[in-house]
């Protein structure tokens, strides 16, 4: 039997489709909790990190300290730099920059779509129009807070990755500033508390949270149908 294609994921929003979808069952191995399953023959495994490079790192290390998989796939949202870029649109890029270090990762590609573009990790919120401006001329079409992490754990350890996410917002449309982002915990579960106090704050920015909140849905479930499409694509191991 092959190893496990290991699915990682950084919030439980992204979690679910991919659970629905491959009827994944959770399992608790070591303190790390685990959602495992099959796709066709081939076992698969899933885990959520939080939000972040730190528990990005910290995540994959665990998993692969535990277990032998074949490869990894990052699934999951990530935000447009580009204004007509449209919601859901899967974003397969041909390298994952690491924001601090400026380190380029190449994922393997997986599937037959074609990657292109670059996608940005950084743990800070990019909105500065200059500094988008200047992503947007090296070629970025993406942001996101965990791939390059993910990679250079992959990368020292010799184990291929991918990563397969679609755009949920703009980072040019206003729609996320620092006081949304921090309606969410860091474990990727929203702050109740946080969400209550900005609707009373901002009543007239609900139907625009209600807007992205169904975007994020949108491109989760494209991010996770792309995902799993293509590892059903991967050569079936032996019984």
């Amino acid at each position: 039997m092959p190893n496990p294609v290991a699915f990682v994921v950084a919030m439980p929003m992204e979690l679910a489709p991919l659970v629905r979808t491959l009827s994944l069952e959770k399992r608790s191995d070591g303190g790390q909790e685990r959602w495992v399953g099959r796709l066709g023959r081939r076992p698969v495994v899933a885990i959520v990190t939080g939000m972040g490079t730190a528990l990005a790192t910290a995540g994959v290390e665990r998993l692969l300290d535990d277990i032998e998989v074949e490869r990894v796939v990052v699934v999951g949202i990530t935000g447009a730099i580009h204004d007509e870029t449209p919601i859901g649109t899967v974003i397969r890029p041909t390298v994952v920059i690491d924001g601090v270090t400026g380190t380029g990762y190449r994922p393997e590609p997986l599937g037959a779509v074609e990657p292109a573009g670059a996608m940005w990790t950084s743990d800070s919120l990019l909105t500065d129009p200059g500094t988008l401006a200047r992503l947007r001329g090296d070629g970025v079409v993406s942001l996101d807070m965990e791939t390059a992490a993910v990679a250079a754990v992959c990368v020292g350890r010799g184990i291929p990755w991918t990563v397969i996410r679609a755009i949920s917002d703009r980072a040019t449309d206003g729609s996320v500033d620092e006081e949304v982002f921090r309606l969410s915990n860091q474990d990727g579960t929203p702050n109740p508390k946080a969400v209550a106090a900005f609707v009373l704050r901002h009543p007239g920015r609900i139907p625009a949270m209600a807007r992205m909140a169904k975007g994020a849905r949108l491109a989760t479930e494209r991010a996770v149908e792309a995902a799993v499409a293509a590892v059903s694509g991967l050569d079936d191991g032996p019984d």
